[in-house]
C-alpha cells in the first residue's frame, strides 16, 4: 500500500471513524487490529484523525508541546450567538493554519445546531493537499458543558 499518511488510528469519544458514525463507550481510544496489534489508519482518514486531536486538545494539554490545541474549550457557557460561531471559526482557522499543513481550508463556518440549542455546530470542508481530495466534517460543541 502506497500512502502518503499514517498514524495509530484512535476513535475519539465524541467522533465516530466517518462522519456520523456514533462509536458506544467500549470502542473509545485506540483501536486494535483483528491480529491484536495496534490499527493503522492512512491517507484523508490520517488526516481527519489529527484534525479531531487538534480540535479537541486544549493547548497545555501535551507536556512537551503545550502550544498544540485549539482554544475550542475558552467557549464553554458561552451563549450560542454569532459572537461565539465567529470565535469558534478564529479559534479553529488559527488551530489548523499552524498545526496542519497537510491541509487546505475549503469552508470554515459556524452556526446552532438545529437538535440541541446548547450546541454550536462547526462546519469544515477541506482538502488533503497530498491526495487533492476534499473533505467535510462537523464538529459539535457542547456549550452548556454537557456532552
Amino acid at each position: 500500500m502506497n500512502t502518503s499518511y499514517m498514524a495509530f488510528e484512535f476513535v475519539h469519544p465524541d467522533f465516530g471513524r466517518r462522519p456520523g458514525e456514533q462509536v458506544s463507550p467500549e470502542e473509545n481510544g485506540m483501536r486494535l487490529s483483528p491480529k491484536h496489534t495496534i490499527s493503522l489508519t492512512y491517507d484523508d482518514a490520517s488526516v481527519r484523525q489529527a484534525i479531531l486531536i487538534l480540535l479537541t486538545t486544549r493547548p497545555g494539554e501535551r507536556v512537551m508541546r503545550p502550544e498544540y490545541g485549539c482554544m475550542l474549550h475558552t467557549l464553554l457557557f458561552s451563549p450560542n450567538d454569532d459572537t461565539t460561531a465567529g470565535l469558534a471559526i478564529h479559534y479553529v482557522r488559527q488551530a489548523l493554519d499552524r498545526w496542519e499543513p497537510r491541509i487546505r481550508i475549503v469552508r470554515l463556518d459556524a452556526g446552532r445546531n438545529s437538535g440541541a440549542e446548547e450546541v454550536l455546530d462547526i462546519y469544515l470542508e477541506y482538502t488533503v493537499l497530498a491526495t487533492n481530495r476534499t473533505q467535510q466534517m462537523i464538529i459539535p460543541v457542547a456549550l452548556s458543558g454537557g456532552n
